[in-house]
């Protein structure tokens, strides 16, 4: 019961402390006096019984048939308390347990179309009904039994049914909120109110009910509805911080765990909290989306199509976020920028003392290899292309600008870092972003010279002795083996991707007036690859590109 006019709250009966009671004092005096402070108790309650009746007899009416035992009371049984209380007894009674009486079909229809009525007992009871079935099959913590309890499943479905799909609507009519969304500007001003005052804890409790249903339910299915339509009331989350702030870990959880429908589902909740409640869940949601993309990059040497495409769902769904406020967005992005530079560089200045002997040429060799592992992982990797994909995405926005200079340094730097044909599937990833960033921003990022290294490499230039090998996706692994690189494949793979990649640089700058100095030396060395080349596909390929 809340602490409103319309429905005061019922004080607890005191006859088990009547009963249970306490120890005869000896003084008759002090017995009189407590005598008469129950009475006084008891003639209160049964006045407040009285003014429930009066002020809403349809409540009245719910407790008579649920509730019986509270309302059995009247003035006679107070005397016979009082002296049933001064007798000594050696054997306490034990306390009566309350009986668990079922919901019913027809209780739930009763009190649907009371709330659909904006009838107050019926939305009270059917939230409990609601919490009641949120929490089903769980054991109290105490040993008292619910008053209520869900016994069939068709009634536990009915309720959450009901409560999931008609309580957005059916509380912002009580509270008097818009119809749908809002602000959190909105709900300050609701929130001193007198209908916010006298009903709003009710919207509290189905958001604590709902949330705890996402957090111990393990069917995805229904996770995700309750997400899809708790999603409705998400603004009203700014007047409860503490519960905001679970919510918001939750759906971060269901979004980087989840599979099926709830990754979509939640992070649709989480951006209509950033942008509904603002900066009270923004920064929040922003350092958690992003490390949570970080706990799904951790892969081993190679990544199948499908995990691909879910990190890149995921990653897309960063790059929305963080486009919400590009101002509050750039201060999380350069941190984390930033860590990216320091083990880039890490991995560049870390170079071991020359010398002779070959245990500490060995352990140095070992501890540079470490390092650059470190740059040449998937996480870090797909982290580049985050940002990547975030700098081309805001690149209108004048605060995002002056971050892709320090990244189009970092992926530079990425794709020179060991110059070997085993790395070859990383310098393309490189090349690719590089192209979307000088894209996006209009700069002219050198290219060109990353790419035509690769062609003065003699596992390219020269003929394959590792047979045909199998085809070589370079987008699924990020660094190949040995025998792999000596394999005809391979050699195709890289040539080809580095053609298309050289082609979608230069066809940006077609229309420049450089466009003829900037195309003068690749096209050189272009007709040297040519000349030197043995095969003829190669040649062919070249030619029909640029040479014409």
């Amino acid at each position: 019961m809340s602490d409103s006019d319309e429905y005061v709250d019922l004080p607890v009966s005191d006859d088990d402390d009547w009963e249970d009671g306490e120890e005869a004092d000896e003084d008759e005096d002090d017995q009189d006096v407590k005598g008469s402070s129950k009475k006084k108790k008891a003639k209160e309650h049964v006045d407040q019984l009285k003014r429930l009746q009066e002020k809403d007899p349809e409540f009245f009416k719910y407790l008579e048939e649920c509730d019986k035992d509270l309302l059995g009371f009247n003035e006679e049984d107070i005397d016979d308390d009082q002296e049933s209380d001064e007798e000594p007894r050696s054997v306490p009674k034990e306390e009566p347990k309350e009986s668990v009486k079922p919901i019913t079909m027809e209780m739930v229809d009763s009190w649907c179309n009371g709330a659909e009525d904006g009838k107050i007992g019926s939305i009270r009871s059917i939230l409990q009904a609601f919490r009641r079935a949120c929490h089903y099959g769980e054991d109290t913590a105490d040993n008292s039994a619910p008053k209520f309890s869900v016994m069939s499943g068709s009634v536990l479905d009915k309720v959450m049914h009901f409560v999931l799909k008609n309580m957005d609507s059916i509380l912002r009519q009580l509270l008097h909120a818009p119809s749908s969304g809002g602000r959190k500007e909105k709900i300050n001003e609701l929130m001193v109110t007198t209908p916010w005052k006298r009903h709003g804890n009710l919207m509290r409790v189905y958001l604590a009910n709902a949330l705890h249903m996402i957090t111990e339910m393990t069917d995805e299915q229904m996770i995700a509805f309750t997400i899809h339509r708790v999603r409705a009331s998400a603004v009203f989350l700014a007047a409860f911080p503490s519960l905001l702030r679970k919510y918001v870990k939750a759906l971060l959880y269901t979004w980087a765990r989840g599979r099926g429908a709830m990754p979509l589902v939640s992070f649709l909740f989480l951006r209509d909290l950033c942008i509904q409640v603002g900066p009270d869940c923004l920064d929040a949601c922003l350092k958690g989306i992003y490390k949570a993309y970080l706990v799904n990059c951790k892969l081993s040497k190679s990544i199948g199509g499908l995990k691909l495409q879910h990190i890149q769902f995921l990653g897309n769904c960063v790059k929305e976020l963080y486009s919400v406020d590009p101002t509050s967005a750039y201060q999380h992005a350069f941190v984390f920028i930033r860590q990216l530079v320091v083990i880039l560089r890490g991995a560049l200045t870390e170079r071991g003392p020359k010398t002779s002997k070959d245990k500490k040429q060995k352990e140095t060799n070992k501890q540079l290899e470490k390092s650059y592992q470190k740059v040449y992982d998937w996480q870090y990797i797909f982290c580049l292309e985050l940002w990547t994909s975030v700098v081309c995405g805001c690149s209108s926005h004048e605060d995002f600008r002056p971050l892709a200079y320090p990244l189009t340094q970092i992926i530079h730097g990425v794709a020179c870092l060991v110059p070997s044909a085993r790395y070859f599937p990383v310098r393309i990833r490189c090349v690719k972003m590089l192209n979307c960033i000088a894209q996006a921003t209009g700069t002219f990022i050198p290219v060109s010279s990353l790419l035509l290294d690769m062609l003065e490499m003699k596992e390219l230039r020269g003929r394959p002795d590792g047979g045909v090998g199998k085809a070589v996706n370079l987008i699924n692994v990020k660094q190949v083996d040995k025998k792999i690189v000596k394999t005809r494949a391979f050699q195709e793979a890289c040539i080809y991707s580095m053609v298309d990649e050289l082609a979608k640089h230069l066809a940006q700058w077609s229309y420049s007036i450089a466009f003829f100095e900037m195309s003068f030396l690749p096209l050189v060395q272009l007709r040297n690859f040519c000349k030197t080349i043995k095969a003829e596909r190669f040649r062919k390929e070249m030619k029909d590109e640029f040479i014409r």
